[in-house]
């Protein structure tokens, strides 16, 4: 065996075991009287049985032994959502287990999709900053005034489609909102390509790269390209018909707790920008429609 062989089968060995461990602790926490099962004499386990979770979970005895043992045993995304569900593991436990068990997982977590109680007031509270919190596939989750004042056709597509890649390469260019277009395109597809390394076995996540590559030749080219690039602060010009250009510059920041969620903020550059964007806010009447085709 190889050096790199040896050094992958030990990180294998050591994800098992750390599975193994995890589905034990997670096991011994939850009693009997909880999930609806007869406490039983004589048991030596502080909590549920293996075959009491593998019963609940709807799964072989043998296979959750199995697969608590750190086996290399096969394991599909229903089969581990069925044993997350027993176990009761919230999002980031249920994300634990499907890295441990080198599973993608074929959805989000409900609660990856869900945001701190106060982030829709503390993305008010940013006015007159436009501002928006997105995940890591780029769903615009939510947003502020300001948000929308420069890029107003966000709320003319469908909650399934409001996604910043799929606006910006699919909005036709009389009424992009984008107006440095020629060098945000290669950008921001090197990034999301970087992004996607982490998720490329998520079906969302190739779903949304197959539209947009029949959606638009520019994109489907430049994702041939394979160019990759590390997130950071860009800048970011908005165009809007009735006040022309808007230069931003943008700032990311990460939100503990919501996985891949993170905080866009939008900074003008200059004072015109700056005024710009609250007299749209002075004006909400005359937010600009969206084209869609």
């Amino acid at each position: 065996m190889t050096t790199t062989g040896t050094a992958t089968g030990r990180r294998t060995s050591r994800r098992r075991t750390e599975l193994a461990e995890f589905l034990r602790s997670r096991r011994e926490r939850i009693t009997p009287h909880e999930v609806g099962m007869p406490p039983g004499q004589r048991r030596r386990t502080p909590g549920l049985r293996r075959e009491e979770v593998a019963q609940l979970a709807g799964v072989g005895v043998t296979w959750y032994t199995w697969l608590e043992q750190g086996r290399p045993i096969n394991a599909s995304t229903q089969v581990l959502d069925a044993v997350a569900r027993t176990l009761r593991l919230d999002g980031a436990e249920r994300e634990h287990l499907y890295r441990l068990a080198e599973v993608p997982e074929a959805e989000p977590p409900d609660e990856a999709r869900q945001l701190p109680e106060d982030m829709q007031t503390i993305l008010d509270e940013l006015l007159p900053l436009p501002a928006a919190v997105c995940n890591a596939r780029s769903d615009v989750l939510a947003w502020n005034a300001a948000f929308t004042a420069i890029f107003p056709c966000l709320e003319t597509f469908p909650p399934c489609e409001r996604n910043t890649m799929w606006i910006t390469f699919t909005t036709p260019s009389c009424c992009n909102p984008v107006g440095n277009m020629a060098e945000e395109m290669p950008m921001h597809v090197a990034v999301f390509r970087y992004r996607y390394s982490r998720h490329m076995n998520e079906p969302g996540w190739k779903e949304l790269v197959q539209r947009l590559q029949a959606a638009n030749p520019e994109f489907a080219r430049l994702w041939a390209e394979h160019e990759v690039a590390l997130p950071g602060p860009r800048v970011k010009v908005f165009r809007h018909p009735v006040v022309e250009e808007i230069r931003t510059r943008t700032t990311n920041l990460d939100i503990t707790g919501s996985a891949g969620a993170r905080l866009v903020v939008y900074t003008p550059t200059d004072d015109e920008s700056r005024e710009r964007i609250s007299w749209l806010l002075a004006h909400p009447e005359l937010a600009a429609p969206s084209h869609r085709h």
